[in-house]
């Protein structure tokens, strides 16, 4: 009796237990998420060349990486702060010189983002929110006076900003599809000589546009 007493209690709690574990806090708490998209890189409009637009080269690639964030479930409104880390495979067309800037060859690299994002529901599972930050973005590349070539890195300092649209898919996951823009107007060249001390900071004008997908849980 007490065997069948204490196997009854046990289901009773698991009974309880599961929809507790799987209830749906709405779009509240903590979550994590894998990114990857569309990159394409260039000069900003301060830097265009409009006399010869063949001459406004970019660097194109795909975007990867991870996200984490909070989000507080006020209603018919969420709002919550991010952090993202990510690289691209962001590459030159050619080996030519990037006009205005007087670069070599360049690729795309790390780039960290911290800011909040707000939004709201146009259904209970459905997110339409605005995003923005700061971003700081590394570009990689190589100088060359015709005869030696210098490898270096840009960091660059700037503010994004983005819009996109969540959908919940079960209790606690989630998948969403946004566009950012970006653009970087402080910049530091950091040699990879130790030898050759870093730039001082100076303007720049690049912009970045971005399209990706995101897929993660909420805890």
């Amino acid at each position: 009796m007490k065997k069948g007493l204490t196997l009854i209690a046990a289901t009773s709690l698991v009974a309880v237990a599961t929809p507790a574990l799987a209830q749906d806090k709405g779009f509240s708490g903590p979550w994590v998420a894998g990114v990857a998209g569309y990159d394409i890189n260039k000069a900003g409009s301060s830097q265009d060349n409009d006399a010869k637009p063949d001459e406004n080269r970019s660097a194109k690639g795909i975007v990867y990486g991870g996200a984490v964030g909070y989000d507080a479930d006020l209603g018919n409104i969420v709002v919550g702060g991010e952090a993202e880390l990510t690289d691209s495979t962001a590459d030159s067309d050619n080996n030519n010189s990037f006009v205005d800037y007087s670069l070599g060859h360049v690729d795309a690299g790390r780039d960290i983002y911290v800011g909040g994002r707000v939004g709201f529901k146009a259904t209970p599972k459905t997110l339409v929110y605005a995003k923005g930050g700061y971003t700081n973005a590394r570009f990689n590349y190589v100088g060359t006076n015709g005869t030696t070539e210098t490898n270096r890195h840009l960091d660059t300092d700037g503010w994004r900003a983005g819009a996109g649209i969540q959908q919940k898919l079960g209790p606690r996951t989630f998948a969403k599809v946004e566009y950012r823009y970006s653009n970087y107007n402080k910049g530091e060249l950091d040699f990879e000589d130790p030898a050759v001390p870093d730039s001082s900071r100076f303007n720049i004008d690049t912009d970045r546009h971005q399209v990706v997908a995101s897929v993660g849980v909420g805890f």
